[in-house]
């Protein structure tokens, strides 16, 4: 059962959905921005299952569509409604011009199969190449009257400016602390602290959140970080090599781990300038966050902070990982 009332946040896309459907003003085409694991794919998938869905158009007001009951909204749900297209492309990380010209162009002429319209989701709508891209735009010119393209992107620059012109924009927007938390408690059953945790490192991203409250690895990460945050201040030089060839393990999951450490001299700046626990991320570890913040000055603090997102920079530049933990702890330790 997949609902609009599910969404969490996104409430102008959902008004703009929701008035697209009940007035039968549907748009061509479509662009849904917003980070990876935002809920892009679930919102293209209820408005395309709404838009097939068998009872839109009915007379009764009070109707919920998608209704997840009527054949066409069965299908969708398990991926088999031939007049929803996901378009597939072989290689990673380029969605070429010929995935576009043969599973749009050429497909789009031949009319739906069994629904009102034919949709087409295209995912990673920023691997397009500009020749596809400019393949797409000849479709979107003078497009069917039955078709309906959704790309979704999490990156609109990526876009070239005249597909963006035939297309309505909708752009994912953080969703609410408290509606996430909500939602990991009541739904996937999450204790309140580590739901609050989630909450903290999604920074509004309802999938992250999710998959964070449900990844063993992330609660690996967390543990590795906290405890070496913990005694970061007693390590000799040694003891800190030894600690840059553990993080060396979550070189994949390095954002995480440095989002961990972020937070946790958050918590310690916070906890300096209030003496207030209660709205701690990691309020567990309240006497080594009171340690700290009595032993550091609040431009220290800072400094680390600062020395995190220096550390991200650094990565996403490619410098050299050994070197760039190194700095980084060594910024720790003199703060």
């Amino acid at each position: 059962m997949v609902s609009f009332q599910d969404i969490i946040g996104q409430e102008q896309i959902k008004e703009h959905l929701h008035t697209a459907l009940t007035r039968n003003q549907i748009s061509h085409a479509y662009v849904i921005c917003g980070e990876r694991s935002s809920g892009k794919e679930y919102i293209a998938r209820l408005f395309a299952m709404a838009l097939q869905c068998e009872k839109r158009g009915g007379t009764d007001e009070n109707v919920l569509i998608p209704c997840n009951e009527c054949h066409s909204c069965r299908q969708a749900l398990s991926d088999n409604q031939p007049d929803i297209i996901r378009v597939q492309h072989e290689k990673p990380n380029t969605i070429g011009v010929e995935d576009i010209r043969t599973q749009v162009n050429q497909d789009i002429v031949i009319k739906p199969y069994s629904s009102p319209y034919k949709i087409y989701i295209i995912n990673e709508g920023e691997k397009m190449t500009p020749q596809a891209q400019n393949a797409l735009l000849k479709t979107l010119e003078e497009p069917p009257a039955y078709a309906v393209i959704l790309i979704l992107t999490t990156n609109m620059e990526a876009m070239l400016p005249t597909i963006l012109s035939r297309c309505v924009s909708l752009h994912m927007k953080p969703a609410p602390d408290h509606e996430i938390r909500k939602y990991l408690m009541e739904q996937l059953q999450v204790p309140d602290y580590k739901a609050d945790v989630c909450v903290a490192f999604a920074r509004g991203n309802v999938g992250k959140a999710k998959a964070l409250a449900t990844s063993e690895e992330f609660d690996n990460i967390k543990a590795d970080a906290v405890s070496l945050l913990k005694y970061i201040g007693d390590m000799d030089m040694s003891e800190t090599v030894e600690a840059i060839k553990k993080i060396s393990e979550y070189k994949f999951n390095i954002d995480d781990y440095l989002d961990i450490i972020a937070v946790w001299y958050r918590d310690v700046l916070l906890f300096k300038a209030t003496s207030d626990a209660n709205h701690l991320i990691f309020k567990e570890e309240i006497q080594y966050i009171r340690k700290v913040a009595d032993k550091s000055s609040y431009e220290g603090i800072e400094d680390i902070i600062k020395a995190v997102e220096s550390a991200k920079a650094r990565l996403k530049a490619n410098v050299n990982f050994e070197l760039t933990m190194e700095l980084l702890l060594l910024a720790i330790k003199e703060n």
